[in-house]
């Protein structure tokens, strides 16, 4: 019955490693990039208006990004459903993007006043926790190691290699950031 169980679950648990591991890894690049275009004139004053509100004011906003993307998720099963599933893809990947991209910059404007709330911070403790013993259960499995070992193959290859006029400017882009995050 074991051995049923750990097959059944191997899909899952390569499909969790994946999202875990794209999130990990993109958190900080993108918070930073949201945190470059927030430097923008009429970015830092929405920015402003959501560090002055109060917790709870500030616990929508935390939520509001993951609720508008929804209709671009439906959008997406939209395409799959009507043979684009490249479409459809590319859909979920570019919300992904910018939804990470914004709970990320998000939550580190308002995560002081989050945690001012009794119950999200409780559960927040949790939810640290949780995420720190599943993170450790996944690092733990050969797949994962084997995606940090070809993540790490993939860096020094296109460290070594001349780089396209994109990735200049993308690296160009999170050096700013980062020289102006400080």
């Amino acid at each position: 019955m074991r051995f049923f169980r750990k097959l059944l679950a191997a899909p899952f648990v390569a499909l969790a490693t994946v999202i875990i591991l794209l999130e990990d890894w993109l958190w900080d690049d993108l918070q930073r990039l949201a945190a470059a275009i927030g430097r923008l004139p009429i970015f830092k004053q929405i920015e402003a208006l959501i560090v002055s509100l109060p917790p709870y004011a500030c616990l929508l906003t935390f939520a509001a990004p993951s609720l508008l993307l929804i209709p671009i998720k439906l959008a997406a099963l939209y395409f799959i459903a009507h043979q684009h599933a490249t479409l459809g893809l590319l859909t979920v990947i570019g919300a992904k993007f910018v939804g990470t991209a914004l709970v990320a910059r998000i939550y580190t404007l308002t995560e002081n006043k989050l945690l001012q709330i009794g119950w999200f911070a409780r559960l927040h403790e949790r939810f640290v926790a949780f995420k720190a013993r599943v993170y450790g259960a996944i690092k733990a499995t050969r797949i994962y190691q084997r995606a940090q070992a070809y993540k790490l193959r993939v860096k020094e290859y296109l460290r070594r290699r001349k780089q396209s006029f994109l990735q200049r400017r993308w690296v160009a882009a999170l050096k700013l950031s980062r020289k102006t995050s400080r």
